[in-house]
């Protein structure tokens, strides 16, 4: 059974790109958990995320990092970038009309292409001070990802209301250093909901 990790700085977590088989954060959590629960599967996983990207990067990477692979199961968490950037880099803006777009371009053809199973993540936002301006921007795009998972995705991980849920009794510095890149308890939280959308998958 392939699966393919996919998305931007949270997926990358830092692994290294030479290597596609190289685990990092969630996605290394993911396997441990996933080959320890099923030691009779026999499982190959893939992580593609890079650091930095938008929707429209995974656009770009369609052919040669989604069709060509053609995993059993594709899990995407992708948008804080095409919020972010707005405030960083405005040349660098990816409308949310545009992210709805992209998005649907990389799930239509996967449903084309391949055969896999699709894991629509959804990106989020801690109550971090710093990114108090972005919430409104990031309720657009969650709003289209959310229009698209009706069509397209075989799980929907709300990850935005599931952090704000652990956030009632925890810190929100205890799962995210800024608000955004999951430390471990993050990434603890995003492995235990990942795998239970992998496991319907696999039935």
């Amino acid at each position: 059974m392939k699966i393919l990790f996919q998305g931007d700085s949270i997926t990358d977590a830092g692994r290294d790109k030479t290597d596609p088989h190289n685990l990092s954060g969630y996605s290394l959590i993911v396997a441990e958990t996933l080959k320890r629960k099923y030691p009779e599967k026999d499982f190959e996983f893939i992580n593609l995320g890079i650091s930095g990207n938008r929707s429209c990067d995974l656009v770009a990477r369609y052919e040669s990092d989604f069709k060509t692979i053609a995993p059993d199961i594709t899990a995407i968490m992708i948008g804080i970038n095409d919020v972010w950037h707005y405030y960083a880099d405005t040349l660098k803006y990816v409308s949310p009309e545009s992210y709805e777009n992209n998005y649907g371009f990389i799930l239509k053809n996967l449903k084309r292409d391949t055969n896999t199973k699709i894991i629509m993540m959804e990106p989020y936002l801690l109550p971090a001070p710093s990114f108090v301006h972005m919430r409104m921007d990031l309720y657009s795009i969650i709003e289209r990802g959310r229009r698209l998972a009706e069509t397209f995705a075989d799980e929907y991980i709300p990850f935005d209301g599931l952090f704000a849920q652990a956030c009632v009794h925890n810190p929100w510095q205890v799962l995210s250093n800024d608000g955004v890149h999951p430390a471990l308890k993050g990434q603890q939280l995003i492995a235990e909901y990942l795998v239970k959308a992998i496991e319907n998958q696999m039935r």
